[in-house]
């Protein structure tokens, strides 16, 4: 009889503990919290000319120190009927990493000084620190042109 009984608290012990465990690699919800905050990534608005876009900044250092120099105004050169360049203040934290494929609407960093603003997709061998990307491309390679352009960028708040 004392076998059946310690038996009995046994499986009623194993059952209790793995019905308080749940799904494996399922997250564990405090009750006292009734929302979850993800963090929100920081948006820059691109003027050319009468045209703006907003971009989606990512989170690293580069693309945080450079939302600290905006507002800024610079005039970007042509380069390889893709990119249009110019030369920033002052140097950036640098992740350089070669994307394989660059995509129209890319913000990147060539070097440590050179913002790189792409309106065509094209394979590369080059590395970037990424900065980030403009979340709706239409009108852009029309709006950046085949010369030298002027480009504002501002940090944009929602």
């Amino acid at each position: 009889m004392n076998q059946l009984l310690f038996i009995f608290i046994g499986v009623f012990s194993l059952s209790t503990i793995g019905a308080s465990c749940g799904k494996a690699g399922a997250p564990i919800v405090s009750e006292k919290y009734d929302t979850i905050t993800y963090p929100t990534k920081s948006k820059m608005k691109i003027t050319i000319g009468n045209h703006s876009f907003t971009a989606t900044l990512d989170d690293n250092a580069a693309a945080t120190e450079l939302k600290a120099m905006l507002p800024m105004t610079i005039n970007m050169t042509e380069l390889n009927a893709n990119e249009k360049y110019a030369e920033l203040p002052r140097s950036l934290p640098t992740y350089a990493t070669n994307p394989g494929t660059i995509q129209a609407g890319d913000l990147m960093l060539y070097g440590s000084s050179t913002l790189v603003l792409f309106y065509k997709t094209f394979r590369t061998s080059y590395s970037y620190t990424k900065l980030g990307h403009i979340d709706d491309i239409n009108g852009f390679q029309g709006a950046v042109g085949t010369g030298s352009v002027s480009v504002t960028y501002e940090s944009e708040s929602f």
